[in-house]
């Protein structure tokens, strides 16, 4: 079966030999990247600016679901499938599409990000920048979590970040110590902010900001918010308190909500029990790792996870055409190729493009050209920086607060281990 444009794309940014896309959708590396050559330097770790740039277009999402964010970009052939997987079944609503997301092989940071398709479609726009932010997770995990912090606080000193009728923002305190928390205002609703992180802190100093769709902010604003979720239409009786990954500032890292993943049935190695969470490299299908040491600790795993996947993948092709055959060819009943519902993208134009019906995303640039925060992903003596200006926003300014909001009752408030509620009223909309 024919590989189709995201094969030169993601082979391109993860440094992968071989990525082809099969009738399962299944996507798979073919040759995992082998460890690195004795003596042969890791990629540097970064600096404090550099993570500053690397975090900005994450920075202001609500506590949790950043948390969730930082841990699925350690995954990043899952997000990619995961993207894809949910523009073939874009007619899966609610708890009918949760429930067909905890049925594929993905991390359940990724089966539960389907929730938030917004989010997913940037993280797939751009698969080197989520791998870099991803390695760098890995690296230097509390660097990463104090780099968030840095933007925040200079975001809210500068009046762009501030409790409104979609988030509350607060300061927490311990001891001598201080973290900026935000949370949905409502806890049964959430927003995702839809900002332009140039407008925010200006140019990237090192780096680049992904080429996520910025037109929808509107040129002078440059923040807003994205439809409403309601939590409670997807898990019942789920408010924001009760959601699965949430980050303690002062600790460095990513608590698990086991209750969570108990109660909605996500599962995995060490998700039950809860606690702090740990890298799962049976999800990383062979994508290299930046540093000796991570690819020295997971890099047989996630070898091994490429491998099986691979077999996984050829078995079903080899039925989808031995299927193909006994039908006498989709192809002349308007079927494509094979089994394969997956639509091909041209070498070096958009891989993602589309989106879903769940909250409008537009930001589906595809994969471009840009500087790579770890140099690729691989064992790079140096990585490659270049201050490149993003790109400002325009065009007009569109209301997003007219999504579907429902109230719940029997929702769940807890909170501990880094996890924050909030309360009020949200409403969606620019500022």
């Amino acid at each position: 079966m024919k590989s189709i444009g995201i094969h030169s794309i993601v082979r391109r940014a993860l440094s992968l030999a071989c990525v082809p896309l099969v009738a399962g959708g299944l996507l798979v590396a073919q040759q995992p990247p082998p460890p690195a050559p004795p003596g042969q330097a890791s990629a540097p770790r970064l600096s404090p600016q550099q993570l500053d740039t690397l975090v900005a277009p994450v920075a202001l999402y609500p506590d949790k679901l950043l948390g969730q964010v930082l841990v699925a970009c350690t995954y990043p052939l899952e997000i990619a499938e995961a993207a894809q997987w949910l523009q073939r079944n874009s007619n899966l609503q609610g708890t009918q599409l949760v429930d067909a997301a905890r049925q594929q092989s993905w991390d359940p940071s990724i089966q539960a990000l389907v929730v938030f398709p917004d989010v997913l479609t940037r993280l797939s726009s751009d698969i080197r920048w989520t791998t870099d932010i991803g390695n760098a997770f890995l690296a230097q995990q509390a660097e990463v979590m104090q780099a968030v912090q840095r933007m925040r606080a200079q975001a809210q000193a500068s009046g762009k970040l501030r409790s409104n009728g979609q988030q509350t923002v607060t300061t927490e305190q311990q001891g001598d110590q201080s973290a900026i928390d935000i949370a949905p205002a409502n806890p049964e609703v959430v927003y995702v902010p839809y900002y332009n992180p140039q407008y925010i802190w200006g140019p990237p100093a090192y780096g680049y900001y992904p080429p996520w769709d910025y037109a929808d902010i509107g040129y002078g604003f440059g923040y807003g918010f994205g439809p409403g979720i309601y939590i409670g239409g997807f898990f019942g009786g789920l408010g924001w308190g009760g959601w699965g990954w949430g980050p303690n500032w002062f600790r460095g890292g990513i608590f698990l909500n086991g209750g969570f993943f108990g109660r909605y049935g996500f599962g995995g190695r060490g998700y039950f029990g809860g606690g702090l969470w740990a890298h799962d490299a049976s999800h990383r299908l062979g994508a290299a790792y930046s540093t000796r040491a991570l690819n020295s600790r997971y890099g047989a795993t996630s070898a091994a996870s490429a491998r099986s996947a691979y077999a996984a993948s050829a078995r079903t092709n080899a039925a989808s055409r031995a299927s193909v055959a006994q039908s006498g060819g989709w192809s002349r009943f308007g079927g494509q190729n094979g089994a394969s519902r997956s639509t091909s993208a041209a070498s070096g134009g958009s891989a993602y493009r589309g989106g879903s019906s769940y909250g409008g995303s537009r930001a589906t640039s595809g994969y471009r050209s840009s500087p790579s925060y770890s140099g690729g992903g691989g064992y790079h003596s140096s990585p490659s920086y270049h201050g490149s200006v993003a790109s400002h926003s325009s065009g007009s300014v569109h209301s997003n607060s007219s999504s579907s909001v429902h109230s719940s009752g029997g929702s769940s408030h807890s909170s501990g281990g880094g996890f924050h509620g909030g309360g009020g009223h949200g409403g969606g909309g620019h500022r």
